[in-house]
């Protein structure tokens, strides 16, 4: 696995963990169960210097995508997409391609093999 596809995996979990803490009843329902809902800042902060390693090209393809999917970018097992369940081309896994990040023909979503 690559830096891009690394850093974009850590930057989907901070955006999770951001989303479930700004989300009021998904908090609450966290607080009751007793978690510790704090360091909102500290998570925005670590968002916003991991998405500066990212380039740019790859960094707004995610965000496009997070527009529609919360999980944006998965890995792929055997020879299906996580997020629509779908085989891929098998040209996907050619020993001569070296691409970092794969797009899903069918949803869209930004793929990696781990």
């Amino acid at each position: 696995m690559k830096k891009n596809s690394r850093f974009l995996i850590a930057l989907q979990d901070l955006d999770i963990m951001i989303s479930e803490i700004k989300n009021k009843s998904n908090a609450r329902e966290l607080k009751e169960m007793g978690f510790e809902l704090s360091g909102l800042k500290e998570l925005e902060k670590a968002r916003s210097e991991l998405a500066e390693q990212i380039s740019p090209a790859i960094l707004n393809r995610y965000e496009k995508l997070t527009l529609h999917y919360k999980i944006a970018i998965l890995p792929i097992t055997g020879d299906k997409c996580l997020g629509c369940f779908v085989r891929l081309p098998t040209s996907f896994f050619s020993p001569t391609t070296s691409v970092e990040l794969i797009t899903c023909e069918n949803c869209g979503r930004m793929l990696y093999i781990p």
